[in-house]
């Protein structure tokens, strides 16, 4: 029986402010981490691990928590992932150094997972279907609320109040969201009964990413070159193909990879991979680059890329406009054509120490492309997938939009540091550059030039990928005995 629609909105009020904390939680810091880092002294090592911890237990715990959720409960699992998120938040700001404070971000990310996993699922058990797109919508535009605030808000807080409050600020209004679900959010049915823990290929997924990661983000400091480094990678890839290999023989995968044999569906999603390569980082990039290359404060630096979320929400606000006019999969070539065109402009721009107004432009126009393209391009494929196979089809594409994240991250730090003397790498997120460049980082303009060329690279080839799916995106098969698992 539907619930009234009453319920619905107390749901949405609670899974919305969530999100908001959630989201507030990470754009607050790609600002701040100078400010954080310089406290610590914390290695560039240490502090790509501030944002990269967060994005790991995220990516790697998403679809578990999603299964759980169906044995024990939704709300249940929501109420722990949200007081355990709180909590992390309060002693985050008590850390005595700067690895108990990455620790703290991994709880973070795998509470944080704990609700995005479960997130949409209530909100669509609770809302009657006449009502539920304008729920979904205003559901997903927490998100883009928490980016438009966050960078701003993570300057000013660093500068005004100190590097604590960067993780406070957020602890009143994740205590106010947990007592409000307390309250609001009804038990939802459990299907304990029919759902298997993938916990080989959960490990397995772990381990691929972590190795990865890690083996990446010790180039900052050590060179590709490193043995450790090397090790790491080829570690990284081997469990990789061994998870990618155990996937396609168990009955109830973490992600199923035997989906991508269709080449519509494939072409899709390795678009989507490829353009949260290519446009993830910016928003961290940009806001250290105003810092460390042009002295600006960290509040200075968070206004300076608010193009970027602006845009984002113009883009995505345009979706239904658009696709009432054109296909999804035609209205998701064109954001990535926008969102590439900006990229392509933003790099003479950093290559010559261009003034702001002109990367300004290219900010919002980077922006509008991606919010246009993740909207179109998750519809085109949500469309074309049977009903029975929504859970499994959603599953995997999320995991691999949050690779790509992850990686995006961990990449663009690495590619700053790599021209630096070794000498200098280590402090480099801690530096403090008083109105112009310290001619010792010189070459970081370098590490910038050859980061903004991957990313144009990386969006160049996300977009040809994305006029192959245009071309033969059709209707995934339906399978009787699917599973619908994931990222609810």
């Amino acid at each position: 029986m539907p619930e009234p629609a009453s319920y619905a909105w107390r749901v949405l009020s609670v899974v919305g402010l969530a999100s908001v904390v959630v989201g507030l939680n990470t754009s607050t810091l790609n600002v701040a981490l100078p400010v954080v880092a310089r406290h610590f002294g914390a290695s560039s090592v240490a502090s790509s691990w501030l944002l990269l911890s967060f994005m790991l237990a995220n990516c790697v715990s998403l679809v578990f928590f999603g299964r759980l959720a169906d044995i024990f409960g939704r709300r249940e699992m929501y109420l722990i992932g949200l007081s355990v998120f709180t909590a992390c938040g309060l002693l985050a700001g008590l850390a005595p150094t700067v690895w108990v404070l990455v620790g703290l971000r991994l709880a973070q990310g795998a509470s944080a997972a704990m609700m995005l996993a479960n997130s949409a699922a209530l909100v669509t058990s609770a809302f009657p279907p006449r009502l539920l797109g304008r729920g979904m919508g205003l559901y997903l535009a927490s998100f883009s609320l928490a980016q438009l605030i966050g960078p701003t808000a993570g300057g000013l807080l660093a500068d005004g109040l100190g590097w604590r409050w960067v993780f406070w600020f957020n602890v009143p209004l994740g205590l106010a969201c947990v007592a409000w679900a307390a309250v609001a959010l009804r038990p939802v049915a459990r299907h304990g009964g029919r759902e298997r823990l993938d916990l080989p290929g959960n490990a397995l997924f772990l381990a691929a990413m972590a190795t990865l990661v890690i083996g990446v983000s010790l180039v900052t400091e050590s060179g590709w070159g490193d043995p450790r480094v090397l090790a790491l990678l080829g570690a990284g890839l081997v469990a990789l193909v061994g998870f990618l290999g155990y996937e396609r023989r168990v009955a109830e995968p973490v992600v199923d990879p035997r989906l991508l044999r269709d080449p519509g569906f494939g072409w899709a999603n390795l678009a989507a991979f490829l353009n949260a390569m290519a446009r993830f980082s910016i928003v961290v990039l940009f806001a250290l680059y105003f810092q460390l290359t042009r002295g600006d404060s960290a509040f200075a630096a968070g206004l300076k890329v608010l193009g970027l979320p602006i845009g984002t929400m113009l883009g995505s606000s345009t979706v239904g406009w658009l696709t009432a006019r054109r296909t999804a999969k035609s209205v998701a070539t064109l954001g990535a054509l926008v969102a590439t065109a900006g990229l392509l402009v933003l790099l003479p721009l950093v290559v010559a120490h261009s003034g702001y107004w002109p990367m300004g432009a290219a900010f919002v126009l980077i922006g509008w492309g991606s919010g246009v393209f993740l909207a179109a391009n998750t519809t085109a494929i949500l469309e074309i997938t049977p009903g029975n196979r929504l859970g499994i089809v959603n599953a995997l594409r999320v995991t691999i939009q949050n690779v790509g994240v992850l990686l995006s991250t961990a990449v663009s730090l690495t590619m700053l540091a790599v021209h630096l003397p070794p000498e200098l790498r280590s402090g480099l997120f801690a530096q403090r550059v008083g109105g112009h460049l310290d001619p010792a980082l010189a070459p970081l303009q370098d590490g910038y030039r050859d980061a903004m060329i991957v990313l144009c690279s990386l969006s160049v080839l996300g977009l040809a990928a994305c006029v192959v799916s245009s071309r033969v995106l059709g209707p995934l098969p339906a399978v009787d005995d699917a599973r619908v698992c994931g990222s609810k």
